[in-house]
């Protein structure tokens, strides 16, 4: 059953399993997926004991805006204010979080700006903190083709493809990113919903275009920001887990465990592309119990 809770500027809607006073842990989508991606994973940490919050984020689902005039921004710390908020809203001293794409970017922010917050982090491509100031710095020709969804997303040709049918636009990331992962027709509608929230068009295009510098961020944000520019490094117990198959970390990020300064462990997964909660809940579910009762001995 989706439940819904006002938590900073949005009306968060999202789904809880497992006992109330279960070990709390927050699990976060990304793009372009939603809640459902973590269906498997929520029933085996439930089954563990876990007190399980996987939320939509802003501009999915039934996830709203509470004012007409807040800005429909998706930059990076709109999502780690969002995590923090929600935090609060369910008086939730502290949690694991777990994620991958927007929702690892999430959080990372919340366990690298308020780790007293966070108990340990599950990211699927390790640190997932924008370097904005860096953002235009070009990568290897073989990975700039990786990014044409982002660079389409800067044009206003871009925006209207997304507006025009942002499910085909979507199923086609979803091919793309995970080249391994066999999914049907029922699995992606069950998430497609998620897309015709009234704001996700232009949540999306600003989180791509802000990124890179493009356009101003929400002004409520800014001091986030300027926090979040000198690329903090994250101390609490941290499993990083990347994809084997991912299409867009074709070479995965083993080289972000500079940014982990508290214990840590890496993990790649084979057979596995971008959305690894879904392609592998058992994996990833293992790593967030892992963090639960300390990590693996290497």
């Amino acid at each position: 059953m989706i439940r819904t809770i006002h938590a900073g500027s949005l009306n968060v809607a999202y789904v809880e399993h497992g006992e109330p006073g279960g070990w709390p842990v927050v699990l976060l989508h990304g793009f372009p997926y939603d809640i459902h991606a973590y269906d498997d994973v929520s029933t085996i940490l439930a089954a563990a004991g876990a007190r399980v919050i996987v939320p939509y984020l802003r501009g999915y689902g039934p996830t709203r805006f509470l004012s007409s005039a807040t800005p429909r921004s998706g930059q990076q710390a709109a999502l780690g204010a969002d995590v923090l908020a929600l935090l609060d809203a369910l008086s939730i001293p502290s949690a694991i979080l777990a994620g991958y794409d927007w929702g690892g970017r999430g959080a990372c922010i919340v366990s690298a700006l308020r780790p007293e917050r966070v108990t340990g982090l599950v990211s699927c491509g390790s640190y997932n903190i924008h370097d904005i100031a860096g953002a235009l710095k070009p990568d290897t020709p073989d990975n700039e083709h990786r990014l044409w969804y982002q660079y389409y997303f800067n044009s206003e040709r871009g925006r209207a493809a997304l507006t025009k049918d942002s499910k085909s636009f979507c199923r086609l990331l979803w091919k793309l990113w995970s080249p391994t992962w066999v999914f049907d027709d029922v699995t992606f509608e069950k998430t497609s919903s998620a897309f015709d929230n009234p704001d996700f068009v232009e949540v999306v295009i600003h989180s791509y275009r802000h990124r890179y510098g493009l356009v101003d961020g929400d002004p409520a944000l800014e001091d986030i920001e300027i926090l979040l520019a000198r690329q903090p490094d994250i101390e609490v117990p941290a499993i990083t887990i990347d994809g084997a198959d991912d299409g867009i970390r074709p070479a995965g990020s083993a080289s972000h465990a500079k940014r982990f300064k508290g214990p840590h462990e890496h993990l790649v997964i084979s057979g596995v592309g971008h959305n690894v909660p879904q392609e592998a809940p058992e994996a990833f579910a293992e790593a967030v119990i892992a963090i639960k009762e300390g990590l693996r001995k290497a």
